[in-house]
C-alpha cells in the first residue's frame, strides 16, 4: 500500500525551485578509513533496510487530483546517490569547502528517491569526508532518520550487517492514484479545495497550511507583522552556492555563559551578532544603535498531543541587536529574547533531545528548514538552526568522525542560512550562503572565530 505526501510535504515540493533547493547538507569529516571509500560505501549499502524511505521516490498523481505518494523505485541504483569524489593535493578545507558548495548548489532530482551522499578522499592526513543531502520531505518528525544517523556507530567495532535482498513494490498506475484520490475524497470533501490550491501554485494558502501543520510555526506574532529590517542578506538568491565553516571549543563558550549568565545558544547568537555587526561595517553598511537583523530560530519542543517529548519544532523570530557595541549588552537582551522560548515549559532541553534522538542533527535541521519554509521571506534576514549533538566520540566504519558541519538551504529571498552543532567538546557552524549576494562568507566565519577567542580572553 502507498503512502501519500502530507500537505506540508507536499508543499515544500511545489515550493522549491532551481534556485532555492531545499535540501539539508551535512559533512561529515573522519579519520583515515582502513578499506578506504570501499569500506563506508559497503557500510551505507547495508544500512540502508533502516531507511525505507531512502529508497522509495515521490509519484505524481495525475491532473494533481491529490498530493504525490510515496512508491519504491523499480529502477533504483545505489551507484547513482552514492557517489565518490576527491579533492586535489594538498587536500586543505578550502578545497573540499568548494566541493561542497557545487554539491550544494544542484538541486536533488526529482525523479529518484531525494538523496544522495558524496564519499570524498583525497584530504590532508589521509582523512577523507561524507557529504550528504537529504530533502526536508523525507523528514517529517524526529521519528524520522536521516542516512547520516545510520553510518554512525558509538564504537568503532560495530560489525557490518549482511545487506538485504530487496525487491520493490510495483508502482501505482495512473488509474490506481487517480482511484485513489477519489477514494479520498469522498471520505473528506475538504481535500479538493487543499489539491486545488496547491495545483495552481497558491502560495499564500500553502504557507498558511505549513504555518498550520506545525503546530504555530512563530509564537512571536507582534514581530511577525513587522517586516524585517533592510539588510544585504535580502535578495534574489541565485543558483549557486558558497559555504564557510567556524569552530568554537564548547567549554570557552560554557566560561562565557558561567561568567555572563545566559545559555550557550544565547552565547552563540550572541557571536553570531557581533560577527554580523563587523561583517557589516566592513561591507561599508550603515551601523547605528538602532540597526538589527532578524534571525528565524527554530526551536525543538514537546509535543504533548503526542505524549513524545521534541516531538515538533516551532520557530521564533528574533532581533539580534548588531547596532549594540557592547558585547555582555547584546548577551543580556539576547537572553532575555530566548527566555520565553523556555519559560513557557515546551521547549527541551539539550541533554533530553540527544537522548531522544542519538545523533540527530540532519533531522533537526532539516526540521528547522522546513519551519522556515513557511514564512514569508519579508518577515526575517536569515535562519539559525542550533542542534545538539553528542559529546563522546562516533565511529563511520571503524574510523572515528572528527567534525560535523550542517549546511542548511537557503530560503527564496535569503543570502545566509547558518547551521550550528554540538559534537565531542566543540561547536560546528556552517554558513550557507548565496555566491552572489554574499561571496564573501568565508570573511563572516573568521569574525566569527574572532568573535569567540574575544569574548572568551574577556572572561579569563
Amino acid at each position: 500500500m502507498t503512502e501519500r505526501l502530507t500537505t506540508l510535504d507536499a508543499s515544500f515540493l511545489y515550493l522549491e525551485d532551481a534556485g532555492a533547493p531545499m535540501h539539508v547538507a551535512g559533512v561529515l569529516v573522519l579519520e583515515p578509513v582502513d578499506g578506504g571509500l570501499d569500506a563506508l560505501a559497503e557500510l551505507l549499502e547495508a544500512r540502508l533496510p533502516l531507511v525505507p524511505r531512502y529508497r522509495q521516490r515521490v509519484v505524481p498523481v495525475p491532473g494533481h487530483l491529490a498530493n504525490p505518494v510515496w512508491a519504491d523505485d523499480p529502477d533504483f541504483d545505489v551507484a547513482y546517490h552514492l557517489r565518490r569524489s576527491a579533492v586535489p593535493r594538498p587536500g586543505t578545507e578550502a578545497q573540499l569547502l568548494d566541493l561542497v558548495s557545487r554539491v550544494t548548489s544542484r538541486p536533488l532530482d526529482r525523479r529518484r528517491p531525494l538523496w544522495e551522499v558524496y564519499l570524498v578522499e583525497g584530504l590532508a592526513e589521509g582523512r577523507v569526508a561524507v557529504v550528504t543531502k537529504t530533502h526536508p520531505a523525507l523528514v517529517d518528525g524526529l521519528g524520522a532518520v536521516d542516512i547520516a544517523q545510520v553510518l554512525l556507530d558509538p564504537t568503532p567495532d560495530v560489525p557490518v550487517p549482511a545487506g538485504d535482498s530487496w525487491t520493490p513494490r510495483r508502482v501505482p498506475g495512473p488509474v490506481e492514484l487517480v482511484a485513489g484520490a477519489l477514494g479520498e475524497y469522498v471520505q473528506r470533501p475538504t481535500a479538493v479545495v487543499e489539491t486545488a490550491r496547491s495545483a495552481v501554485g497558491d502560495l499564500r494558502s500553502t504557507a498558511a497550511r505549513v504555518r498550520s501543520a506545525t503546530g504555530g510555526l512563530v509564537r512571536a506574532a507582534r514581530s511577525a507583522v513587522v517586516p524585517a529590517p533592510h539588510s544585504p542578506l535580502n535578495r534574489r538568491a541565485g543558483t549557486l552556492r558558497r559555504v564557510a565553516v567556524a569552530r568554537a571549543d564548547l567549554e570557552d563558550l560554557k566560561a562565557i555563559r558561567r561568567a555572563h549568565g545566559g545559555t550557550v545558544n544565547d552565547v552563540l547568537l550572541t557571536v553570531l551578532t557581533g560577527a554580523l555587526r563587523d561583517w557589516l561595517l566592513s561591507r561599508g553598511e550603515p551601523v547605528i544603535g538602532s540597526t538589527a537583523v532578524r534571525a528565524l530560530v527554530p526551536v525543538s519542543e514537546r509535543g504533548e498531543e503526542k505524549g513524545l517529548p521534541g516531538s515538533s519544532v516551532s520557530a521564533y523570530l528574533v532581533d539580534l541587536p548588531v547596532g549594540e557595541p557592547n558585547p555582555w549588552v547584546r548577551l543580556a537582551r539576547l537572553g532575555y529574547a530566548m527566555r520565553s522560548v523556555t519559560s513557557s515549559g515546551r521547549s527541551v532541553r539539550a541533554d533530553t533531545l540527544i537522548a531522544l534522538t542519538g545523533f540527530a542533527p540532519p533531522t533537526l535541521h532539516a526540521l528547522g528548514a522546513r519551519a522556515a519554509r513557511g514564512l514569508s521571506r519579508r518577515v526575517f534576514n536569515l535562519v539559525v538552526t542550533n542542534v545538539p549533538g553528542p559529546q563522546v566520540p562516533l565511529y563511520a566504519a571503524g574510523s572515528r568522525m572528527i567534525e560535523v558541519f550542517p549546511v542548511v538551504p537557503l530560503v527564496g529571498g535569503q543570502g545566509l542560512a547558518v547551521g550550528m552543532t554540538s559534537y565531542d567538546g566543540r561547536v560546528y557552524i556552517g554558513l550557507n550562503a548565496d555566491r552572489d549576494g554574499v561571496g564573501d562568507v568565508d570573511v563572516l566565519a573568521d569574525l566569527v572565530e574572532q568573535e569567540v577567542g574575544a569574548l572568551t580572553e574577556s572572561v579569563r
